[in-house]
This record gives structure tokens, C-alpha cells and sequence, in this order.
């Protein structure tokens, strides 16, 4: 019994292990198969660097895609989920309800006595924006030409940028700096003058304005002609708005009157008269608007003030011809070159409405001109617009050979009438 019991143990055994060969070698073979189909696979299709690397550049273009319309679908402000710990960011969108064109803007000129070739220049140019072109001869204060006399005439708008003109002239004044005095704005970032207004930096402006103080920003600023008529016995005029005090520090101070002209209400006439007085080597002359043919004849011109500015303006005279050459107003070039034009824009907003200034005179051998383009609007409308006008404009002045030599009134100041100050 134990010898049939060992044999039967034996043959069970070499049973089972010839089992587990077999089972062995078929895992083998399938495995074998496995990696040959596998290595098939691979080979059959094969993926070259150049699909690679355009597969790559192709989803990261339409991820960026995505990223985009992802954050121009949140909402316009910035709050804090309720509850949630979780910060939502928004960005926002100015809203405007002026519109930046109009129809029938010159309805209601007074026309007789202006310049004909300056008028029609004038309303080529501004077009059916919604705005005002007024054109100055700075030596006398004529005004050539006066489009929208409706717009001019109004109570002002915020001087925006173009009040950087009066802070720079202010603190050249005091000799707080000049043009190559380098302002530190943080850090190791400097400016100067020349730079600070072809770029219209603000902060610049908002320092040189904090460190001059309030009571001296205003007084240039009433010497220059701001808070008081520029007109003399023009119909309609307005005083425009300069605060008696310094602005809440919860609107930025006397920084953000001296960079944005923030509290303040300048009239298109009295940044024209300032930059007059800037084109002339410091007189601030009253504005007079002919509305006859007898009033050109007999025109006199009238002094409000002699301005203590004639060392001043080379100072200054590099900035505002870097801003139509490199800066903020470079866009006057695409449509006039021929001449040099120096000049300074202003962009901001209030209460729905946006507002682009330029203000700038015609640098040439024979005469200057000032020219003083103001628009309201929404968002076609901006300081560079308003150059870029002022550019066509003069374009269509020199296409007229109005900058070619002609007769200039008598260099004797006996037949300058001078008026004292009204405010």
C-alpha cells in the first residue's frame, strides 16, 4: 500500500509540474505576442519633432484663446465672494453717454471777421466730431477762427494733461528745477522735464506739484490766466472754475490737480492765451474776436499782462516738441511735417464724458499760429485725436501757403493798447 501510495504521489507530482510548465510557457508566448503587437503600434505610427513641436504651439495659442474670453466674461468691478473666502477679480469698464460726433456744429457762428482760409481749414479738419477748433494769432490775440462758438464759449471742462504746461512754467519760476532735473518717482525710475511732458507722466507732475504746495500752484495759475475771463468783450464767455483751496486728499490733493487738473474747469480761450504768451516770449494778450470786416481793419491789440516767462520757455520748449516728435502727440505727424508744431494733449473723463485737449503753435521762420483743439465724447475720443486734427489742419494751412512771409503788424508796442487785469 505505501509503494502504490508513493507511486501515486509521484506521478500527481510530475502531473502538476508539467501543468505549470505548460501554463508557463503560454504566458510566455502571449506575452512575446503582446510586445510584438505593442512594438507594431509604435512603429506604425511614428511621430516626427516638427508635428510634435507644431502640436504644442497649437494648444497653447487656443489655451490662450480660452484664457481670454475667460477673463473678459467675469464682471467689470472687484468684490469679495460672500461667505467664501474667495476673491473674485473684475475689471471695469468706463461707461459713457456722450457721443463723440455731432451734426450742424458751427450752426450759430459769428463769422464775418474770422480769417476765411483758417475758418474752412478749421472745419475740414474737426470734421463731425464732437468739438471746438479755435486758431490764434498769438502775437496780437486775434482769434483767426473759432469753430463751435457754442462749445468755446461754455463754462470749460477739466484741463486734464494740459495743465501740466502751467505746473512745469510754475516751477521753472520758483526754480524748483529745470528741464534736466531728474525727479526720483521710486525706486531708481528718475524723469526730467523734457521727458515728463513729451510723455505727460503723471507722476512726475504730481511730485513737482506736492512739493511746490497749493498756494503756489494756484498763483501762477491766476497769473497765467486761469479762473478769469481770456476774452476781451467776446459775447457768452465764461470764467471756467480754479478752486479757492486745495482739493480733498480722498481726490488725490494738489498732485491730482497738477496732473489730471483734477477740481479744475479751463475754457478752450484761456489755454489758448497761455500758450499764446508761451509762442510770443511771455505776453499774455486778451483774445479779441472781429465779428465785422470793420473790426479787422481797425483791430488793436490789448494787453492783460506782461508774464516773466521769457527764460523759461527753451525749458520747456523741448518737451512740448518731443510730445508731437516721440510723445503723446506724434500722431499730429502722420498728416503734417513740414513745419515744427510744439505742443501738449490732455485725455481724461468725467461724469460719462471723456475729454481730448491739444494745444500747441507753429514754430516757423515767417509767423506762428496757436491752435487750441478740444473734444467730448466716449471712447473715439482722446488727447491724440485732437492732435492728430491739429495735424490736418495745419496741413491744410500750408496747402494754402498761409505759413509763406506776408505783411506783420509794427514791432512798436505804442500801438498796443494795455488793459488792466479783470477777474
Amino acid at each position: 500500500m505505501v509503494g502504490v501510495n508513493s507511486g501515486d504521489r509521484y506521478r500527481e507530482l510530475i502531473q502538476g509540474n508539467l501543468f505549470s510548465s505548460f501554463k508557463l510557457a503560454v504566458f510566455v508566448s502571449a506575452l512575446v505576442v503582446c510586445q510584438a503587437a505593442f512594438a507594431a503600434t509604435v512603429n506604425t505610427h511614428p511621430l516626427t519633432a516638427r508635428k510634435a513641436k507644431t502640436q504644442r504651439i497649437s494648444e497653447s495659442l487656443h489655451a490662450r484663446k480660452r484664457m481670454h474670453r475667460l477673463a473678459h466674461s467675469r464682471p467689470t468691478t472687484s468684490a469679495h465672494a460672500s461667505g467664501t473666502g474667495l476673491h473674485r477679480r473684475r475689471h471695469y469698464y468706463e461707461r459713457f453717454n456722450t457721443s463723440s460726433f455731432a451734426e450742424d456744429i458751427t450752426e450759430g457762428d459769428v463769422t464775418a471777421g474770422e480769417d476765411l482760409v483758417v475758418r474752412q481749414a478749421a472745419v475740414d479738419a474737426l470734421g463731425n466730431m464732437n468739438g471746438t477748433v479755435v486758431a490764434i494769432e498769438p502775437t496780437s490775440g486775434r482769434i483767426l477762427a473759432m469753430v463751435n462758438q457754442k462749445l468755446t464759449l461754455s463754462s470749460g471742462a477739466q484741463p486734464c494733461s494740459t495743465i501740466k504746461v502751467s505746473v512745469a512754467l510754475a516751477a521753472l519760476s520758483e526754480g524748483l528745477i529745470t528741464k534736466e532735473t531728474e525727479v526720483r518717482l521710486g525706486g531708481r525710475y528718475h524723469m526730467n522735464l523734457t521727458d515728463a511732458l513729451a510723455h505727460s507722466n503723471n507722476a512726475y507732475f504730481e511730485a513737482v506739484g506736492r512739493e511746490l504746495g497749493f498756494e503756489k500752484v494756484a498763483y501762477y495759475a491766476h497769473q497765467f490766466g486761469l479762473g478769469e475771463l481770456a476774452g476781451y468783450d467776446i459775447p457768452g464767455e465764461q470764467l471756467g472754475v480754479y478752486p479757492e483751496e486745495e482739493i480733498s486728499s480722498k481726490l488725490g490733493g494738489v498732485g491730482k490737480m497738477c496732473s489730471f487738473g483734477e477740481g479744475i474747469s479751463m475754457t478752450p480761450l484761456q489755454l489758448g492765451a497761455l500758450v499764446s504768451a508761451i509762442a510770443n516770449g511771455g505776453t499774455l494778450y486778451y483774445l479779441q474776436h472781429p465779428t465785422t470786416p470793420e473790426e479787422v481793419a481797425n483791430f488793436e491789440p490789448r494787453v492783460k499782462r506782461r508774464l516773466d516767462i521769457a527764460p523759461l520757455i527753451p525749458e520747456i520748449s523741448d518737451g512740448m516738441a518731443g510730445a508731437v516728435t516721440y510723445g503723446t502727440a506724434r500722431s499730429l505727424r502722420v498728416n503734417f511735417s513740414e513745419e515744427e508744431i510744439l505742443g501738449k494733449t490732455g485725455t481724461c473723463s468725467h461724469a460719462g464724458t471723456r475729454f481730448g485737449w491739444f494745444a500747441s503753435y507753429a514754430n516757423t521762420d515767417v509767423g506762428r499760429v496757436v491752435v487750441v483743439v478740444f473734444l467730448e465724447g466716449g471712447r473715439p475720443t482722446f488727447g491724440p485725436k485732437a492732435a492728430e486734427i491739429a495735424g490736418v489742419l495745419y496741413r491744410n494751412l500750408y496747402q494754402h501757403n498761409f505759413f509763406l512771409a506776408r505783411p506783420t503788424l509794427p514791432a512798436d508796442t505804442a500801438a498796443v493798447k494795455t488793459v488792466g487785469n479783470s477777474n
